[in-house]
């Protein structure tokens, strides 16, 4: 199976499913695509279907042009019929993890869509998880629903394995394209075959682990070590503003050592998918073993409750004004979950909105990138400061640094200023401006 399998990779022969069509499948069908694999993508939203399917782009990571090429051309289609399944030889499931109710992992997608190709799996088929998961998933998830479903063996009639996602929206130099891949699977041969698929597709290196839950582990690891030093960071803020120290001067003076430092900054929170959930995924599993993963946790409860200390920050400056937070007029810029792009998952700026609002402020949000968006059931719509006279609110609160903000026009405008990313440290214009 190995040995024809390695053929067909070479010689195009293999048909690609992509299931989840969002920020990790899309350009990840793209690029495969591109790479001249006849590929098809699923995805249970008939609207991302059609638009695939239409040459529509929906992702900002993706070009536009290539994907209407590799629709055009025939090498990229999209269905919301599971059925297909069975005329595809190598399937990456890249669906969403979240937190459930109960800040627990919820794999209720990743279960769903390894039943659904269970029905349809067929011998010399390989597998692929890509969604960020706990460590054990893909053996103990992931295998069994594969063999019960099909009837079929791993190892001798598919291959099964864990590579996990590298996103990065918005950033201009690493794509899926050219960003070095982890592999993990289950058995040696598998593991050939799955990182010799990734090596035909990426340009990028691909590094290969013995077993797939240790390339779980090390996704959890990438993140966890970016939600603890900007927990670190947070809490260093918090500090430096009870005693009278800048502490954005500080981390600038910290990046001059050469050696053994590395710059986070604080913020009002995380968001994005990755690093505010990842470190959850891992303390959950760590219990399983009776094991207490105190420093993680202890990172994760200071970020968790930024957009609190936010809160009572802006009440500070209010009250500086004589004006309480009841009744304020607020200008809230940026609810995307960093700079420059339109995705808003887990952005601690719409957890911000909702404590302002919930004691009674007046709130309007402005983002260049999202015209609406939807939090805990509600709608709201963004105002275009260009179009208002920004002097009519009370305090404006910066919560993502666009560079497409006016930062002269809006630190001149005579409303104080609680600036959460230090992003006016640049403007030419002074105003009543106060820094996380």
């Amino acid at each position: 199976m190995k040995e024809s399998l390695l053929t067909k990779i070479d010689r195009r022969e293999i048909c690609v499913g992509v299931i989840g069509l969002g920020y990790v499948g899309l350009p990840l069908a793209v690029e495969k695509a591109k790479a001249g694999f006849k590929t098809i993508g699923f995805d249970v939203q008939k609207t991302k279907v059609d638009m695939v399917n239409r040459g529509e782009n929906y992702i900002g990571d993706v070009v536009g042009n290539d994907l209407a090429d590799v629709v055009n051309s025939g090498l990229l289609s999209a269905s919301s019929d599971f059925s297909f399944i069975k005329c595809v030889d190598f399937i990456a499931i890249c669906v969403p993890t979240p937190l459930d109710q109960h800040q627990q992992p919820d794999i209720s997608c990743v279960k769903s869509s390894a039943e659904s190709v269970s029905k349809y799996l067929k011998k010399g088929s390989v597998v692929v998880l890509e969604s960020t998961t706990y460590p054990g998933t893909t053996e103990e998830l992931l295998k069994p629903i594969l063999e019960q479903g099909s009837g079929l063996v791993c190892g001798e009639d598919f291959y099964l394995g864990f590579s996990p996602e590298r996103v990065d929206p918005g950033n201009l130099i690493y794509k899926t394209k050219n960003t070095p891949k982890v592999v993990g699977a289950v058995g040696q041969d598998a593991l050939e075959v799955i990182a010799h698929m990734y090596r035909a597709i990426l340009d990028s290196d691909v590094f290969e682990v013995s077993r797939p839950i240790v390339a779980e582990m090390e996704k959890l690891l990438e993140n966890t070590y970016r939600n603890i030093n900007i927990g670190l960071v947070n809490e260093l803020a918090m500090l430096c503003e009870k005693m009278g120290i800048n502490v954005w001067e500080v981390i600038e003076a910290a990046k001059t050592k050469p050696y053994g430092f590395q710059a986070f900054y604080p913020g009002p929170g995380l968001g994005g998918h990755c690093i505010p959930l990842d470190p959850y995924y891992l303390s959950w599993k760590a219990r399983e073993y009776g094991f207490h993963t105190s420093m993680i946790e202890a990172s994760m409860m200071i970020n968790d409750r930024m957009p609190e200390y936010c809160v009572g920050r802006i009440a500070r400056i209010l009250n500086r004004y004589k004006k309480p937070l009841n009744g304020s007029r607020i200008l809230v810029l940026g609810v995307a979950y960093k700079q420059d792009i339109d995705d808003y998952r887990e952005s601690p700026a719409l957890r911000v909105i909702e404590l302002l609002e919930d004691a009674d402020a007046i709130v309007d949000f402005s983002d260049p990138y999202i015209e609406r968006y939807r939090f805990n059931g509600k709608i709201k719509t963004r105002i275009n400061i260009d179009e208002v006279d920004v002097s009519v609110f009370d305090i404006i609160v910066l919560t993502t640094a666009h560079t497409a903000f006016d930062y002269c026009m809006l630190a001149s405008s005579g409303v104080p200023i609680f600036d959460t990313k230090n992003a006016f440290r640049n403007a030419a214009c002074c105003g009543d401006i106060e820094t996380l």
